[in-house]
């Protein structure tokens, strides 16, 4: 039960970073091209060579930073890949902000075991 409410909530994070900047952003290659299932080869080749690269913490995998530049205004952005090194994960926000989403989602959930509930909130 908890999974799918982790799942909405990583979903919603995300969408809400592209949801607000995707328009500003949206003819920059990485924005443009970057699709789910590319290689990072793939993506270098669109976007050049990223700021950083780390290992995901959360999940096997690895992710690129990139800074995005449009009108004046400056963006993070990443791209993240799974263990088999092809995107799956791209948003507005930096590696390690993407990290920390994927950590809290994994987290078990205090009130899941049962009725009534008594969570500290």
């Amino acid at each position: 039960m908890n999974k799918p409410l982790c799942a909405l909530f990583v979903a919603m994070t995300a969408a809400g970073g592209c949801s607000t900047d995707s328009h500003i952003y949206r003819d920059q290659p990485l924005v443009a091209k970057v699709e789910t299932g590319m290689s990072k080869e793939q993506v270098q080749q669109i976007g050049g060579q990223p700021l950083t690269i780390t290992d995901r913490t959360a999940v096997p995998g690895t992710c690129f930073d990139y800074k995005l530049t449009q009108d004046g205004h400056q963006k993070p952005y990443n791209v993240s890949f799974d263990g088999r090194g092809k995107v799956d994960h791209t948003s507005f926000i930096t590696c390690a902000e993407w990290s920390h989403i994927q950590q809290k989602a994994r987290k078990p959930s205090h009130g899941s075991s049962g009725m009534g509930g008594g969570g500290g909130y």
